[in-house]
């Protein structure tokens, strides 16, 4: 792990969430898997670290929905069920739909692309979405999931609202993280991911909500139907 400079404080917030990206990472990727139990102890010695950075992140992520803290047992992997996908994508859709309102009552966030810097940002989402859309066709999930996420963070974050699109990436991690735990048996996932990324990039730079709406509605669908048959087997 990368070592940290500077004070005793910002060394120890630097550690503690170099471990929590770390292990956020490892859910992920479903190599920590649903109902896993570890104790601080074992990440520490994992890492190498003392247990009070490790300890600290394993309260974050807890915080954060993805592990489950028990007083006597330390902490598990949170397992995901279909009905908290469920919860997860309406959430998402109406935190969506409220930013599409805005943008139709001429908020100023993703229109701006005439400021040099919007411009650029919105180059990099493109990027992104191209990446995406690539890994997805591919079938390849890891690279996916990475793309994906920083997709949407950086997209969310042109609405100008960092409130907005904290909350959006949280939940985007959680519903990645249930996702994760329902692909883990698939073999072959080409085809089966969504891939619509790059649409919904020129949709927003054509000021187009209507398309984006229906590109934003057939992901959620997309995603839900695959978890649900995923689910019934």
């Amino acid at each position: 792990m990368p070592a940290s400079s500077g004070n005793g404080a910002v060394t120890r917030s630097t550690l503690r969430q170099q471990i929590a990206d770390a292990l956020r990472d490892e859910v992920l990727a479903g190599r920590l898997q649903a109902g896993q139990e570890f104790t601080v102890k074992e990440i520490a010695e994992q890492y190498g670290v003392s247990a009070t950075p490790v300890r600290e992140a394993l309260v974050d992520l807890s915080a954060q929905g993805l592990l489950d803290a028990d007083q006597h047992r330390g902490f598990s992997v949170h397992r995901y069920s279909v009905e908290d996908f469920r919860g997860m994508i309406e959430a998402r859709s109406l935190v969506t739909e409220g930013m599409f309102q805005a943008l139709d009552d001429g908020h100023k966030g993703y229109r701006d692309l005439d400021d040099p810097r919007t411009a650029a940002a919105a180059a990099g989402v493109r990027r992104r979405g191209e990446e995406a859309r690539r890994a997805a066709t591919a079938g390849d999930l890891t690279v996916l999931i990475g793309y994906d996420l920083r997709f949407w963070r950086e997209l969310n974050a042109l609405f100008g609202n960092p409130y907005l699109t904290d909350f959006l990436h949280r939940l985007r991690v959680q519903t990645w993280v249930c996702t994760v735990q329902h692909l883990r048996g698939v073999t072959d996932l080409r085809g089966r991911l969504w891939c619509g990324h790059s649409e919904l990039v020129e949709a927003l730079s054509r000021q187009d909500t209507v398309t984006a709406r229906t590109v934003v509605v057939g992901y959620n669908s997309h995603a839900l139907t695959l978890i649900e048959r995923l689910a019934a087997g």
